[in-house]
């Protein structure tokens, strides 16, 4: 007898709140790992996707089990997998909403994170120390891998990988990260120092000593008025790698600041999109968000033409691929050893939400009123 499962469905876009009910158990294909779910983490785009649904993604079909980050244990693993057994404990990215799922509906509902029994593709999971908790392990993997795709991917900013035990921090090179405190920027500043370059970033004052915490060189206050002088002066006499900007408005910023620096590269990865406004599920709302994402690519399109610096959103197009650098070199190579060895900590912080598939709508929705330097979690 196969495990009983049973997801948190999204039944249609903007439905609300998300349905407990029973689920499918599927059993791995061949290159594919079945793992039991402990935590789960809240990431913007699980309650994007439940306001906006095929607005944004016309490729997704109902009902379908939402969620990308999870951490727990295997419970099956399909033909032709490495690396991974029975019993181990892992984080790993779900994938429901990935396009090359658009043909198949019950595949796409057998990655949701959001259910107990979840498929996961091996190239986006990572094995976690003994003594890791699940809820911390579960903030990782989405956030961690826009992060490194926007850093180490070659059509992005191409940095150099990070290794085990880390490289030296270098004396010259510099690379801008905005939002250091965010889910992606806290990500970012550590892979960035561990592969060795000192990372400049933005954060509120009371996330100073936690960004500094996490390997940051400098960092300064987003509010402020002299940021952009700010960011040149502790950029200048290196070499300035490029940018990766998170956070609404940071991309103008960031290319601002690599214009005034002659010799830098002026490249901008932006790992973020405009923000949602709250009654984005209405006309208006849609109208809304439709104008302020088309007037920041205007405003991105201008600050690129004076200031010569490029901006490439993050859209992660080949994560799935087995040659990715995401999959194949971070997940795969270094962030196990990382973790085991304590070099890399589970940022940002853990808030544990509630307990169970039912506390799932209220931890989205926790999310999206706002939260700082924390990841919401639901334990399961």
């Amino acid at each position: 007898m196969p495990p009983v499962n049973q997801a948190a469905w999204l039944k249609a876009r903007n439905a609300r709140p998300l349905v407990v009910g029973p689920a499918p158990y599927t059993a791995p294909g061949p290159g594919q790992i079945v793992v039991k779910n402990h935590a789960v983490a809240i990431n913007p785009v699980d309650w994007c996707l439940q306001l906006l649904g095929q607005f944004v993604l016309t490729f997704i079909k109902y009902p379908m089990v939402p969620g990308g980050d999870l951490a727990g244990k295997v419970v099956e693993v399909g033909k032709g997998v490495e690396g991974f057994h029975v019993g181990d404990r892992v984080m790993a990215l779900g994938c429901s909403a990935a396009p090359d799922l658009a043909a198949s509906h019950t595949a796409a509902q057998a990655e949701g994170a959001f259910q107990l029994y979840t498929v996961v593709r091996p190239l986006l999971a990572a094995r976690i120390p003994a003594w890791m908790a699940y809820t911390d392990a579960c903030v990782l993997p989405l956030t961690l891998a826009t992060a490194a795709y926007g850093l180490f991917h070659p059509g992005f900013l191409a940095l150099d990988l990070p290794t085990v035990p880390a490289r030296p921090v270098s004396s010259t090179k510099k690379v801008l990260v905005t939002g250091g405190a965010s889910s992606v920027g806290c990500n970012g500043i550590q892979l960035a120092t561990q592969a060795g370059y000192q990372v400049v970033t933005t954060a509120s004052p009371k996330h100073f000593a936690y960004v500094k915490a996490l390997g940051a060189a400098a960092v300064f206050d987003y509010r402020s008025k002299t940021l952009q002088d700010d960011l040149v002066q502790a950029l200048a006499g290196g070499e300035v790698v490029g940018a990766l900007a998170v956070g609404d408005g940071s991309v103008e910023l960031c290319m601002n600041v690599l214009g005034r620096l002659p010799g830098s590269r002026r490249f901008v990865a932006l790992a973020g999109a405009a923000m949602v406004p709250p009654k984005v599920a209405s006309i208006t709302g849609r109208a809304s968000f439709i104008a302020s994402t088309l007037w920041q690519g205007v405003r991105t399109s201008m600050a690129g033409r004076s200031t010569g610096v490029e901006a490439k959103f993050v859209d992660t197009k080949d994560l799935l691929q087995d040659d990715c650098v995401v999959g194949r070199d971070v997940f795969g190579r270094f962030l196990p050893a990382a973790l085991a060895a304590q070099q890399y900590v589970t940022a940002p912080r853990t808030r544990v939400a509630g307990h169970g598939l039912e506390a799932l709508q209220a931890a989205m929705d926790l999310q999206r009123n706002g939260v700082s330097a924390e990841k919401v979690v639901v334990t399961l």
